[in-house]
């Protein structure tokens, strides 16, 4: 893998991932842009101890352009996006409408005595998948998907390293139901200058698990215990299984994990990197060939924290759809959003064995996208 970096014309860093070692990407950006925004402004609940960023540049990016203006195309002769290059492999620039970002100026005044203000240092990240604006991860070849593993071992490494940075997260949202704002497929990642409260839970049970046990992986076991029970496994190789979970949120939700316990991405070996690509695609056709329609998904990077508890964390990627059925799809209602108790329509040992099935009885959409939907 070949990595070049370059200055886009308003100041940020895009870097080049590709998979040959004769490409030249020194193409300008000629683009006239205006400064990036500054940082947003994170406030501190002190009733849920959470932060939440106010993020107001944010509410004039780019929704939904039409494909002849898609801004993760490469540049051609009559359109310039933000990739001035005329064709590439794998592309991860600044966001252009970060969440978070370095750009900090004046520090926040304080809103009330109980509420902490502070900047909303870090950086926000978009990944190219591909310069094909109509494909889509399921599609890609397994050594372009080793390659965006790559990418985002290099890119979790690289913000690891910035001052303040406590967490990073890569993720993708695919599908309008999601809520993406650009149908080309790309991901993004996430530096926070905190832990997520998702996270300092997750670290929480494992804390006390490994308290119990005289310090025992509570990942690790969960996983052993899954790929032991085997009616929640979707798929598996030598070096990752892909399960539903016993207490699955979501109508479809599958993590993926590998065997070994690691903190994060660039701790993962070549042999890992090499394995992941043709499971976790196997499993993303199983999504999209559920009800023969363009499964929406969010893929969310689990990884230990930067600086503190690694030795609790153990990576892993968690695939979950909003759909449940062909023509019906969860919303987050009350209890789910007002009190954070998920309710599942689906029973995870049901929704497994339809994952199963769809590669097994060969109903992976056609090209017209009709098939037999499972009932």
């Amino acid at each position: 893998m070949k990595r070049t970096a370059i200055e886009l014309a308003d100041g940020r860093e895009l870097i080049y991932f590709d998979e040959r070692d004769d490409a030249v990407r020194d193409q300008p950006d000629r683009r006239e842009l205006p400064p990036p925004p500054p940082a947003s402004q994170l406030r501190h609940d002190p009733l849920t101890d959470e932060w939440v960023a106010v993020a107001v540049h944010r509410q004039t990016r780019t929704f939904l352009p039409p494909a002849d203006q898609c801004p993760l195309c490469p540049t051609t002769a009559d359109r310039l996006s933000e990739i001035p290059a005329p064709d590439y492999d794998v592309a991860v620039f600044e966001n252009r409408f970060p969440s978070l970002s370095g750009r900090v100026a004046d520090e926040p005044a304080e809103i009330t005595p109980f509420t902490p203000v502070r900047p909303g240092r870090g950086r926000c990240e978009v990944v190219c998948f591909t310069d094909d604006h109509d494909a889509s991860f399921a599609g890609l070849p397994p050594r372009r998907v080793r390659t965006v593993l790559d990418a985002l071992a290099d890119r979790t490494a690289v913000l690891s390293e910035l001052p303040g940075v406590e967490q990073v997260f890569p993720f993708e949202n695919r599908g309008v139901e999601i809520g993406v704002t650009l149908h080309h497929p790309h991901g993004q990642v996430y530096a926070y200058p905190f832990v997520t409260p998702r996270t300092r839970a997750m670290l929480a049970a494992a804390r006390r698990h490994a308290d119990r046990t005289g310090g025992r992986n509570l990942y690790a076991d969960v996983l052993a215990a899954e790929r032991a029970a085997g009616d929640r496994v979707v798929a598996a190789n030598e070096h990752w299984t892909a399960y539903v979970p016993a207490a699955a949120r979501w109508p479809f939700e599958v993590h993926v994990a590998p065997h070994r316990p690691v903190p994060d991405i660039p701790a993962l070996h070549d042999a890992e990197r090499d394995a992941f690509g043709p499971l976790y695609l196997d499993v993303l056709r199983r999504f999209d060939g559920l009800f023969d329609l363009p499964m929406p998904y969010i893929a969310a990077w689990h990884q230990a924290p930067v600086r503190i508890d690694r030795e609790l964390g153990h990576l892993h990627l968690q695939l979950f759809s909003i759909r449940r059925a062909g023509d019906k799809l969860k919303y987050l209602a009350g209890s789910e959003s007002g009190m954070g108790v998920f309710i599942n329509d689906i029973a995870p040992e049901r929704a497994a064995e339809l994952l199963r099935t769809v590669r097994k009885e060969g109903h992976l959409p056609n090209a017209h996208g009709r098939g037999r939907a499972p009932s």
